[in-house]
């Protein structure tokens, strides 16, 4: 058998920390590249949009406090 099936290789959201393919647009944010591609709160109802964005603050005070640890 020459023919090998390879596990996909992720890499994580710039935006959201979520794992994703490369070359592709997060489907948790919708971000690429630290662009915005898709209006993912478009589609949620208001209640979900308000936890969507907590998610997504809550990522990014994580990641802010992390490099203000780092030293200098």
């Amino acid at each position: 058998m020459h023919q090998f099936i390879r596990p996909t290789a992720l890499t994580t959201c710039q935006k959201c920390g979520k794992p994703v393919q490369p070359h592709i647009i997060c489907k948790n944010c919708g971000y690429y590249k630290g662009k915005e591609f898709l209006n993912v709160m478009a589609k949620l109802s208001k209640k979900e949009q308000k936890l969507k964005a907590k998610e997504l603050e809550k990522h990014e005070d994580h990641e802010g406090h992390d490099h203000e640890k780092a030293p200098k």
